[in-house]
C-alpha cells in the first residue's frame, strides 16, 4: 500500500496548486497529510471509498427490487390460490341442485389452475374451446368485454337465482387477477408477453362464466348492454 504524506502533498502543491485532491486507488494519507489538507480547506475524495459506497448502495438498490419482486409474486400466488379454492367451494354448492352446470363451473377451475402453472413456468396452458353467441364473438372472446348485464337483487328472487349469484361471484373474483398481474410484470419488458397472455386466459373464462349466466337464464335472447 503506498502511503501520501505531507511532504508529498506540500511538493504537489508548491509545483500546481490545488484546491481538490483525489487520493489514488491503493493509497492512503499520512495524519500529517490529511491534516495538510485540512488546514488549507482542500476537498478529498477516496475512490475506493467511493466505490465502496457505490457498490453497497447499488447491492442495497438491488436487494430492494428483489424483495418488492418477490412480495408481488407473493400477493399474484395468494390471490390465484383463493380463486382456486373458490371455485371449489362453488362447485360444491352447485353440485347438489345442478351437477351438469357444477360439472362446468369445476372445468373452468382447472383451466384456471392450468393458468397458475403457467405463470410458474410448469406448463403451457391452452385457450378455453368456444361456441360465438351474439353478445360475444370469436375475436373478442380473450378480451375485457365487461358483463353482459347487471346482476342486481332481483334476480336472487329469480328460480336460478343462487346459481346466477355463485357464478357472478366467480366472475367477479377472477377480475381482481388482472390488476395483480399487471402490477407484477409493470417493470419486466421479458414479462410483458406472459402478462399479456394470462390475462386473455383469465378473460376467456370471465366470458364462459358470462356465457353460462345467460344460459342460466334461458339465453334465448342476447342480454349484453349495448
Amino acid at each position: 500500500m503506498k502511503f501520501i504524506t505531507e511532504n508529498d502533498l506540500r511538493d504537489l502543491n508548491r509545483r500546481e496548486p490545488f484546491t481538490n485532491y483525489e487520493i489514488e486507488p491503493g493509497a492512503r494519507l499520512t495524519p500529517g497529510a490529511r491534516q495538510f489538507l485540512s488546514d488549507r480547506g482542500i476537498n478529498m475524495f477516496d475512490t475506493d471509498s467511493y466505490t465502496k459506497q457505490n457498490t453497497v448502495s447499488t447491492k442495497k438498490s438491488s436487494e430492494v427490487i428483489q424483495r418488492k419482486v418477490n412480495w408481488k409474486k407473493k400477493k399474484l400466488r395468494s390471490k390465484m390460490n383463493s380463486t382456486e379454492a373458490l371455485f371449489l367451494q362453488s362447485y360444491e354448492e352447485l353440485l347438489s341442485g345442478d351437477a351438469s352446470l357444477a360439472q362446468s363451473v369445476i372445468n373452468l377451475g382447472k383451466q384456471f389452475s392450468f393458468i397458475k402453472n403457467h405463470i410458474e413456468g410448469k406448463a403451457a396452458v391452452e385457450n378455453l374451446s368456444f361456441t360465438e353467441c351474439t353478445g360475444i364473438k370469436a375475436d373478442k372472446f380473450s378480451e375485457d368485454l365487461d358483463d353482459c348485464f347487471e346482476i342486481t337483487e332481483s334476480h336472487m328472487e329469480l328460480k336460478q337465482g343462487r346459481k346466477i349469484i355463485l357464478m357472478h361471484r366467480l366472475r367477479c373474483d377472477l377480475r381482481e387477477i388482472e390488476p395483480v398481474v399487471l402490477e407484477l410484470y409493470e417493470d419486466s419488458d421479458d414479462g410483458k408477453e406472459l402478462c399479456t397472455e394470462v390475462i386473455g386466459k383469465v378473460n376467456q373464462i370471465i366470458n364462459t362464466l358470462s356465457q353460462m349466466i345467460c344460459s342460466v337464464l334461458g339465453g334465448k335472447e342476447c342480454q349484453r348492454k349495448s
